[in-house]
C-alpha cells in the first residue's frame, strides 16, 4: 500500500482502476464458468425454471446499473460481479459497467481512501493502543446500529394497519 501513496496521484489513479478491472473481470469469468459447470450436472433443470429465466430478465435489464452502483459500497462488488456472470449478462452490458464503477472506485479510492489510509497508518504508528480502541468502538457502533435497526425492523409489521 506504501507503494501506491508514494506514487503521483494519476498514476495512483490508474494503477487502482487497472487492479480493480482484473478484480472483476476475473470475478464476472469465475461466475461465468460455474455457471457453465452446472449446466453438466443434474442441477441443470434448475437454470431453466421459469423463477430462474425471470432472474436472468432482471439482471439482464437491471444488472449494469448493478453493478455500477456496487463499486459505492462494501461488501457487494464480489456477489453482484459473480452473479452477472453466473446469469451470462453479455458484455456488451457488463463491460461498460465494469469501467465506471471501477472508475467511480479508483477515484473514490484515490482520493478519500488513500487519505484514510494514511491516517489510519499514522495513528496507529503514533499509539497502536488508540488505534485498536478506535477500531473497536467503530465496531461497537456498528453492531449496535444492526441490532437497533433489526429491533425496529421486528416491530415495524405490527404497527401496520391493513
Amino acid at each position: 500500500m506504501d507503494q501506491i501513496l508514494d506514487l503521483p496521484f494519476e498514476v495512483a489513479l490508474a494503477a487502482l482502476f487497472a487492479v480493480v478491472m482484473v478484480r472483476v473481470n476475473a470475478t464476472y469469468w469465475i461466475g461465468r464458468s460455474a455457471a457453465a459447470g452446472l449446466e453438466r450436472t443434474r442441477f441443470a433443470r434448475a437454470l431453466h425454471r421459469p423463477k430462474a429465466g425471470k432472474a436472468q430478465a432482471l439482471i439482464q435489464r437491471f444488472g449494469p446499473y448493478a453493478v455500477v452502483l456496487t463499486f459505492l459500497t462494501i461488501g457487494l462488488q464480489t456477489a453482484v460481479n459473480l452473479a452477472a456472470g453466473a446469469a451470462r449478462m453479455p458484455l456488451s452490458r457488463y463491460l461498460p459497467a465494469a469501467i465506471v464503477g471501477s472508475g467511480i472506485w479508483a477515484f473514490v479510492y484515490a482520493t478519500i481512501g488513500l487519505a484514510a489510509m494514511d491516517a489510519w497508518l499514522a495513528v496507529m504508528a503514533a499509539s497502536p493502543l488508540g488505534a485498536a480502541l478506535l477500531a473497536l468502538s467503530l465496531a461497537g457502533l456498528a453492531v449496535w446500529l444492526v441490532i437497533r435497526r433489526r429491533r425496529r425492523t421486528a416491530v415495524a409489521p405490527e404497527d401496520t394497519v391493513v
